[in-house]
């Protein structure tokens, strides 16, 4: 059985055209965030990227259906729904595609759908990776994995601030992952602008990230880029302050034995309670700023590759 990606026509065309086309995932707006904000969110981002000159592409899988380009229904169908939707990664893509069921991408399923598109560039909040006590539980993102497989610049605002960021950088390294830090010679920590691990290599401008990535594959090497993007110096929260509100919530998942797919959500939604929504703030200003950065990335590449 092949299964079709369902495109919409404006991405269709646009990727016939070679345009500029930013993926987005839908995980961010089923499970990163609370209703109405999510829809508010997604809907933000898809503007900013058309105002940066490129097509957004938001991908959900409904009633089974490989969706590439959302309509506001759908979108909104998304955000209310929420945690009712299925959190879907490369492993569950087949199930519920067979069982004709609604999923929310995550970054490691966004990624390879957005490379069996044609989609070169996506943005996203944070990605994952090596969580905290991997050594005993073996949690590690397929995230990371997706990166050594699909041809798919990442705009990231780094991993998110609950991992440990030190195995993460090692694993992408064992990976052959480039990992740029986009104005920054400081890996980013989500809440944070800088984790205190560098970057193995950084680019001032997203023509030059667009640069690398064009190398990259026209030397035949597969998999993706880490595209590391700061947040907003006036949205950030300070690693030194942020850190002690993500230890207790990490030991409140542990104590309850919250793990696997359940536990960043959970995270997240104990690290806004603590913060009384600062760090939502600050989640949805980089998602918005990490947008901005794709829609210019997308449209430098698409100049260079055409």
């Amino acid at each position: 059985m092949t299964i079709r990606l369902a495109v919409s026509e404006e991405i269709r065309e646009a990727l016939r055209r070679r345009a500029a086309v930013v993926a987005l995932e839908s995980t961010i707006i089923a499970h990163g965030m609370p209703y109405p904000q999510n829809v508010e969110t997604a809907r933000s981002l898809e503007a900013i990227i058309r105002e940066g000159g490129a097509v957004p592409a938001t991908i959900a899988i409904l009633g089974g259906d490989v969706k590439v380009g959302l309509s506001a229904d759908e979108l909104d169908r998304l955000g209310r729904e929420g945690m009712r939707i299925a959190k879907v990664s490369v492993r569950d893509l087949p199930y519920v595609v067979a069982m004709k069921r609604d999923g929310a991408t995550t970054v490691a399923s966004t990624m390879r759908i957005a490379a069996l598109a044609g989609i070169h560039v996506f943005a996203t909040g944070g990605i994952g990776g090596v969580h905290r006590g991997a050594e005993k539980t073996f949690d590690i993102s397929a995230d990371l994995t997706e990166f050594a497989r699909s041809g798919v610049a990442v705009v990231t605002a780094g991993a998110k601030a609950i991992l440990d960021l030190g195995l993460t950088l090692e694993t992408l390294e064992t990976l052959g992952v480039p990992v740029i830090g986009l104005g920054t010679d400081d890996f980013p920590a989500f809440y944070s602008r800088a984790s205190g691990h560098a970057v193995p290599m950084s680019c001032a401008t997203p023509k030059e990230v667009a640069r690398v990535m064009h190398a990259k594959w026209e030397m035949g090497l597969d998999g993706g880029i880490v595209v590391a993007n700061p947040i907003p110096t006036e949205a950030e929260i300070p690693a030194e302050e942020i850190a002690p509100v993500i230890a207790a919530a990490v030991s409140k998942a542990d104590a309850q034995g919250i793990a696997g797919k359940a536990l960043t959500p959970f995270l997240l939604a104990e690290i806004a309670g603590v913060t009384a929504g600062r760090s939502l703030a600050a989640n949805i200003a980089l998602v918005k700023h990490n947008a901005r950065m794709a829609a210019a990335l997308a449209v430098a590449y698409a100049e260079i590759s055409s």
